[in-house]
């Protein structure tokens, strides 16, 4: 006996051969032919001056590495200086006004009410 996955149940049943080897419906066929390449020709065009690579701005990766890595006891997240603070405290500002009322919140939703 032959049995598949039932999709509708989730459980094991009985089955015809064919369906078991092919779950879900599944059928066994090959294409006729090959799909068409979808990227048969180059994306990019190649230019006549070799292979230099012409990139939109200068790498700025390693300076910026070596900014942020000097040990200078400055948090990471605040290294840029005035902006970076701003945000910062901002940032924390909400958090602790965003927690006051929640907790206010709370305090009105466990007191009864009054008819």
């Amino acid at each position: 006996m032959y049995y598949k996955f039932s999709g509708f149940t989730q459980k094991l049943t009985g089955a015809a051969p064919t369906a078991a080897y092919n779950p879900q419906g599944l059928k066994q066929s090959l294409p006729a032919e090959s799909p068409t390449m979808i990227f048969t020709t180059p994306t990019k065009v190649v230019s006549e001056a070799g292979s230099t690579v012409e990139y939109l701005g200068a790498n700025r990766v390693p300076d910026l590495q070596k900014f942020f890595q000097t040990p200078d006891g400055v948090p990471v997240h605040l290294k840029r200086g005035y902006p970076d603070r701003l945000l910062y405290r901002t940032t924390m500002a909400l958090t602790v006004g965003g927690v006051v009322y929640c907790l206010v919140a709370l305090y009105i939703a466990a007191q009864p009410q009054k008819k």
